[in-house]
């Protein structure tokens, strides 16, 4: 999409769309308000200024949209977007999968919430050792490294939507 079509959408499509980059409401109407954009790179610059002030309540919020690291879920905003993120997840291997799946479990356990990762070109063996790395923080600095993949995520899906 180029930047004049996102300027072009009225406010609701327009909060749709970026809604797929992250469900962060006060993000969300912020880049929609700023509109019309001069520019795609633009639109980043801000993108990157707002991601820097989300609350914990805000990234916890998003984090509903997310689906665990090696599943898949039908639904929500950015399902199609995890669906691509998460094509270095090898299904076929059951001894990783487990181990996952297990991860999954000792993490939300632990810290309340999903296992969020920026996918995205990395294999579930990488995945793996970052979740188990992970469990070893204490859950103020997990959330602000759960908040920074977050921001990396969207701000990734933002620069896809507009290439």
């Amino acid at each position: 999409m180029r930047i004049e079509q996102l300027n072009d959408l009225d406010p609701a499509e327009a909060g749709a769309l970026l809604r797929t980059c992250a469900d962060v409401d006060p993000w969300v109407r912020a880049l929609v308000d700023g509109r019309p954009y001069a520019s795609a790179a633009a639109l980043l610059d801000q993108a990157r200024t707002l991601v820097a002030g989300w609350t914990g309540d805000e990234v916890e919020t998003a984090l509903a949209d997310h689906p665990r690291i090696g599943d898949r879920h039908p639904g929500g905003a950015s399902a199609e977007f995890s669906a691509r993120e998460q094509s270095g997840v090898d299904r076929e291997d059951e001894e990783l999968q487990r181990r996952l799946r297990a991860g999954n479990r000792a993490y939300e356990e632990r810290f309340g919430r999903i296992f969020l990762v920026r996918a995205a070109g990395r294999s579930a063996a990488e995945i793996l050792a970052l979740l188990e790395q992970r469990l070893a923080h204490d859950p103020a600095t997990e959330l602000e490294v759960t908040s920074g993949q977050l921001a990396e995520i969207a701000l990734l899906r933002l620069e896809g939507l507009l290439s």
